[in-house]
This record gives C-alpha cells, structure tokens and sequence, in this order.
C-alpha cells in the first residue's frame, strides 16, 4: 500500500524544490569566481557540479533557528563543496607544492634575519634564481593558492570541511575566550598585512574585500594581469610564512 504523503510533507516538498532553483544562480556566480583564480585544466561543469551539492545540501539541512538566512547559509555550503572537490581533485603536483614550501621557507629567513619585508629580488637571490624566472614561478603556482589560504581557516580540530566550519561560526553563545581568540588573530592578520607594500595591499583589498578578478585590478593599477597575479601569490606566501607560527 503506497504511503500518504501528509499535507505538511508536501508543503516542505514545494519549498525544497522552490528554493533550489530560486539560489541555483549562486552556484554558477560563486564557481565562475573560482574559475578565475584556477587552472585551465580544472572543468567550469565539474565546479558547477559540485556547487549544485552543496545548493541541495544546505537547502536540506537549513535551520532557521540558526538565525542566518538561507542565502548565505547556501553560499558557504557551495563555496566549500568546490573547494572539497578542488582538493579531491589534487590538482597541484608534489613538485609544485614543494616549491610554494621552499618560498615560504625563504620568506621566512629573510624575514626573521632583518625585521623587514622579503622583496622579490631577495628571494629570488636566496632560491638562486633570477628574478624573472621568480616571478614566472609565482605565477605558474597561482592556482593553488586559493586552497592554501582557505587552510588557515579551521575547526579546533583542524577540520577543513566547509560544514563544520560554517555550524561553528553559528554557535549559540561564544566564550570570554572565544573573543580573545578571535581579536587576537585579527590583530595579527591586520599587522601583517600593514608590513606589506603599498601595491601588495592594495591588491589584497581589491581582490579579497571589492572581488575585482586579476585582470580588473591590473586595469586600477596600469599593471598586466600576469603582474597582478605575481604580487597576488607573493602576498599570500607571505602570509602563509608569517602566519605560521601563530
């Protein structure tokens, strides 16, 4: 004998459908800005196949008494889905990793011997390169840079996975030391990125706070798109050096 569906079931039944195609646009929007900072080998279907899990994912366990709108729930559920399938994908190569590690580490000494920020010829100089073949190796890394700095983002676990992020950061009450926490590292991060250039925080702020993509920005400041997306990657190796020990 078939079961009944109650009226209730039928209601959340039109509700789910109904909101999935009223957000569908997010997945596209949100997996085009991930198109922009990945590879040409990484296929525009399979983020937007992804992304569209995480849309009926966070549709089917949205709580309103969460006090946060679906909209923005349904963004952080699709943002993390790509990003979980990007890292199932392993995209970057051990040697490609290795180089992000070694620059890192350079920064770092450099940093650590004179209290100052790293310039690239310095690097360059430390990693024996010259330094266009530096700057090449910037750009050729770009790409792996939007997973290394979503890393830094964290449970207390160190679970990377988009869902327990974004239930932590809706907990119900926060703790004395949950906001000690939490200013701290502000300060920290906010420190840090006052002792990079003048144009390195410029690019910060236009890619990370405004969302212009590599090519608009290199249109404000009369740079090439390669050029931006050098400083782009020097940053955040700088960040990720910096940043480590905290």
């Amino acid at each position: 004998m078939k079961k009944k569906i109650s009226a209730s079931e039928k209601k959340h039944h039109a509700w789910r459908q109904k909101s999935i195609v009223e957000y569908a646009f997010l997945v596209k929007h949100i997996a085009a800005r991930f198109a922009m900072r990945l590879p040409a080998s990484v296929l525009f279907d399979e983020l937007i196949s992804a992304g569209s899990l995480g849309l009926i994912d966070a549709v089917d366990k949205f709580d309103p008494s969460r006090h946060v709108s679906l909209k923005t729930y349904a963004q952080y559920r699709i943002k993390g889905a790509i990003l979980d399938e990007l890292r199932s994908m392993d995209t970057y190569s051990r040697s490609m990793r290795k180089k992000i590690q070694d620059i890192s580490r350079v920064v770092k000494q450099i940093e650590d011997a004179k209290k100052a920020p790293a310039t690239d010829q310095e690097v360059a100089d430390a990693l024996g390169l010259d330094l266009k073949t530096y700057q090449d190796m910037l750009t050729d890394i770009h790409g792996a840079a939007v997973l290394n700095l979503d890393d830094f983002i964290k449970t207390k676990k160190n679970e990377a996975n988009s869902q327990t992020r974004f239930q932590s950061g809706l907990k119900e009450a926060d703790t004395p030391a949950d906001y000690f926490d939490r200013a701290e590292l502000k300060q920290v991060l906010a420190r840090t990125i006052e002792t990079l250039s003048r144009k390195e925080q410029l690019v910060v702020s236009l890619y990370y706070y405004d969302e212009l993509t590599l090519k608009e920005i290199g249109e404000v400041l009369s740079l090439t798109e390669s050029r931006i997306c050098q400083i782009h990657t020097g940053v955040l190796v700088k960040l990720r050096a910096r940043l480590q020990d905290y």
